[in-house]
């Protein structure tokens, strides 16, 4: 237990000596485990408590609470990623090398404030999955969404406290406009199915953020390969990140968007084949009525025994009077619909030998 106090002391050392001193006493900003604790509570709450007590319940509906939820976090992006323009991406910063700006007032501040509430919306986007799991919709609390939420907020918090403003805020300036759009599509989607016809781009937002990860990795991982006044060890931090999360979600999009596709595909081979299967079926039933209608009407035709009043057989054939053919055609008759008289099935299904036509 000492040697853990003392490593911590060492570790909140380090941080008063190399943090940034504008944000030392901000909320959450003294010390990274108040964080690390929240993404662990997260973490469990998605994973195991909340699915637990859930497990006995109805799903939540929500549906005023997501619409609600969702407008909010599209204007609190949209508004955070005014201020990263504003706070120097809008004309001031350099795309190829931006050392922080450590002044106290004016454009250096709004940046540091913008980087400290960009973690705060972290937390704020835990409710995207605490609301997965009241509607237990548990298939959209994959791993891809626990680690990709439950990751951010300490990350952030790296940047937070050494270097709030610079190159790293890259980063938050594309992670904002893809959240303004994202939570766009999700306010749609809450609003109801009227408005799935708006809804045609839901397929490009992987897309879009596997693109702002490949930006984010380009513009960090440069600072590798020219000298500029930042610290080398947020590009790779930030840059590693950007590798792991392109990697996740590519492996969602492969395992989502392919996967369905090759799913519809199977889907219509299948009614086709269906289809090919009952046409055929259909032809061969109707090739057999048409057989045994033709076979009945020959029957009906040659009416070649016939049994008379008094019992007695003609043994020739050639003795078919008025009335045999009369018997003969309602035989055929009967034959085809299926429902052939006993007396004359006889005749016709069982001759005896001494009754055969010679």
């Amino acid at each position: 237990m000492a040697l853990i106090m003392k490593y911590i002391d060492s570790m909140h050392h380090y941080m008063d000596k190399y943090g940034d001193p504008r944000t030392k006493d901000w909320p959450l900003m003294s010390s990274p485990f108040p964080t690390l604790a929240l993404c662990l509570g997260y973490v469990y709450l998605v994973k195991v408590l909340g699915p637990r007590l859930m497990e006995n319940r109805k799903p939540f509906q929500l549906r005023n609470t997501l619409i609600l939820y969702n407008f909010v976090q599209v204007v609190f992006s949209a508004w955070l990623f005014y201020e990263c323009l504003m706070g120097g991406w809008w004309g001031t910063y350099s795309f190829r090398c931006q050392p922080v700006d450590h002044g106290t007032t004016g454009q250096a501040m709004r940046m540091v404030h913008a980087c400290w509430w960009y973690y705060f919306s972290k937390f704020t986007e835990f409710f995207d999955t605490f609301f997965f799991v009241m509607r237990k919709k548990t298939s959209q609390v994959s791993t891809l969404h626990v680690i990709h939420h439950g990751c951010m907020p300490m990350s952030v918090w790296f940047g937070v406290k050494f270097t709030p403003g610079g190159h790293s805020t890259f980063f938050g300036l594309l992670n904002t406009f893809v959240h303004i759009v994202m939570y766009t599509y999700y306010l749609f989607t809450a609003l109801g199915p009227q408005f799935q016809k708006y809804l045609w781009w839901k397929k490009y937002l992987t897309s879009l953020q596997m693109i702002q990860f490949v930006a984010i990795m380009v513009h960090a991982f440069q600072l590798l390969f020219i000298d500029c006044n930042y610290p080398k060890a947020f590009v790779w931090w930030i840059g590693m990140h950007a590798v792991m999360f392109f990697f996740l979600f590519n492996e969602f999009y492969q395992s989502t968007y392919k996967a369905n596709k090759l799913r519809k595909a199977a889907a219509a081979e299948a009614r086709r084949l269906a289809a090919e299967e009952a046409k055929l079926q259909n032809g061969s039933a109707a090739s057999s009525n048409g057989s045994a209608i033709t076979a009945n009407g020959h029957h009906g035709k040659n009416g070649s025994v016939h049994h008379h009043s008094n019992g007695s057989a003609t043994s020739n054939g050639t003795s078919l009077l008025s009335n045999g053919v009369g018997n003969g055609n309602k035989a055929a008759d009967y034959y085809v619909r299926g429902d052939l008289p006993a007396e004359i099935e006889i005749t016709q299904r069982q001759p005896s030998s001494r009754n055969q036509v010679q």
